[in-house]
């Protein structure tokens, strides 16, 4: 249940208020997108979190070249590498590659491992089940000796790959780590599910409690799944919702993370839930005092929470590779 509001989090809030920064589902596409990129790409375009290697590259989809970033933490070392194969959010509309830089580096960083960032098709452009079928195919490419770009080879562990990703990010994990147990595909160590998206509908107790003024909106929300479905219908399917899947069984170890004031706060814990009844182990990150999509606020390094947040998962990764 939510308490008080981190200090950190309330002065970001009061200076989008007082910057007149409308919400995102006022905006256009376009318009949305870029206020999300100035929100999460420090002034100046420098990184506060270098990385030993940095480099973009694509491979094949199902429909076409997909783009990745593959983060390395470390190119002096030998041998086969664990690796997070990440999805990163934005409503599935508005996110990219720039916009989670910072996240995916912190993450390499932390969790000594190769991050690989998928740069899917996105809404509206691109709906259900467009992302997904990138975000899949990506775990297929990555799990076949991946070619990753690199002037030195690097190769990836194809028995330590995690999957992850934040908010809608977090939905398209879930959906892959579905679709391989239903297709018998690669291996997932675990699953890294930060304050995902798990169910169509607006109807828990912390939709009403955080409807606006915690950053996401419910405004917003339905904005989102409306680019993102193409029939209302769509919103029923396990891949999309995957809290509404009848059988959650056999799917990876997961860590969930929710923070107190987000709209999605309560279906995160739902999903924990339904994992924890159908034997998955799950590591429980509750932070009551953050809002929606503080794990992107890395742009100050005085934001704590968000720190805090990376080495927590980053221990669960490696607490992962390391079994």
């Amino acid at each position: 249940m939510a308490t008080e509001l981190h200090p950190q989090a309330e002065a970001l809030l009061h200076e989008l208020s007082e910057g007149g920064v409308p919400p995102l589902y006022r905006q256009s596409t376009a318009k949305a997108r870029e206020t999300y990129l100035e929100l999460t790409v420090s002034e100046g375009g420098e990184s506060p979190e270098p990385v030993d290697r940095v480099n973009d590259t694509t491979f094949e989809g199902p429909n076409g070249p997909v783009s990745v970033r593959s983060y390395d933490p470390d190119s002096t070392v030998e041998g086969a590498r664990p690796t997070l194969l990440f999805f990163h959010g934005g409503g599935w509309v508005v996110g990219d590659l720039e916009t989670h830089d910072l996240t995916a580096r912190a993450l390499a960083n932390a969790a000594d491992c190769l991050v690989v960032a998928v740069e899917y098709r996105r809404a509206p452009e691109a709906p259900f089940p467009a992302p997904l079928e990138d975000c899949y195919g990506a775990l297929d490419w990555l799990a076949g000796d991946p070619d990753l770009g690199f002037e030195t080879n690097v190769d990836v562990d194809p028995d330590r790959i995690a999957i992850g990703g934040d908010s809608a990010g977090g939905t398209l994990a879930t959906g892959v780590a579905l679709l391989a147990r239903a297709r018998d595909g690669p291996a997932i160590a675990r699953q890294l599910l930060v304050y995902p998206v798990t169910d169509h509908a607006f109807e828990t107790e912390s939709y009403t409690e955080n409807a606006s003024g915690y950053f996401i909106t419910r405004g917003d929300m339905e904005r989102f799944w409306g680019a993102y479905l193409e029939t209302n219908q769509d919103g029923n399917h396990p891949y999309v919702s995957p809290l509404r899947a009848p059988d959650l069984t056999g799917l990876p170890p997961a860590t969930v993370l929710t923070a107190g004031f987000d709209p999605l706060r309560d279906e995160g814990q739902a999903y924990a839930d339904r994992l924890e009844d159908a034997g998955v182990p799950v590591s429980r990150l509750e932070y009551p005092d953050m809002i929606h999509g503080f794990l992107t606020m890395l742009t100050d390094p005085e934001w704590d929470r968000a720190h805090e947040a990376i080495g927590d998962l980053a221990a669960d990764l490696r607490t992962a590779y390391d079994a």
